[in-house]
């Protein structure tokens, strides 16, 4: 990116909003946790928005920081040990393709996966992540992406087979 263009808080909350909300609700129970966990990275942004080199750099970080605080949160006592009972609201894809009505079971079903799961299954399919991006984002080896995508669509399956 050449040194003239700077990149700003205000245009990297309009581009990447959607994006982060919408992982922050795929890894939280509720939509306050959400809601929380979305402030939290913006306002890390603010404080580290002079060390991003490119809107790519940007959004990498973005995703990155919000794993990182959705582990936080659930590694808190409180979180490790209370039990929601709402569902949280479901952000529509505007990409086309993975859009999913609320009702639908394969929607209800994500929900349902255990975070690190949950976590992948939403990288790859609804913010079209390859699996090589999903490890260096997840900071894991590229065999264990692909384990946890084969064993959260078992899962998937076993749960839309229930229903």
């Amino acid at each position: 990116m050449p040194k003239e263009e700077k990149i700003t808080t205000e245009e990297a909350v309009d581009r990447y909003a959607d994006m982060v909300y919408r992982l922050a609700l795929s890894q939280m129970k509720n939509t306050a946790d959400a809601d929380d966990l979305f402030q939290e990275v913006f306002l890390r942004l603010v404080s580290h928005i002079q060390d991003l080199e490119s809107w790519e750099h940007v959004k990498a970080w973005l995703i990155r920081v919000t794993i990182n605080c959705a582990k936080k949160h659930f590694g808190q006592y409180w979180n490790r040990n209370v039990d929601y009972m709402e569902e949280p609201e479901r952000v529509a894809d505007e990409k086309g393709g993975y859009e999913l009505p609320e009702e639908h079971p394969v929607r209800a079903a994500v929900q349902k996966l255990p975070p690190k799961y949950r976590l992948a299954i939403h990288l790859y399919y609804f913010e079209e992540k390859t699996v090589a991006e999903i490890a260096r984002l997840t900071e894991q080896k590229e065999t264990t992406v692909k384990s946890q995508m084969h064993r959260a669509r078992e899962m998937l399956k076993d749960l839309i087979q229930e229903q």
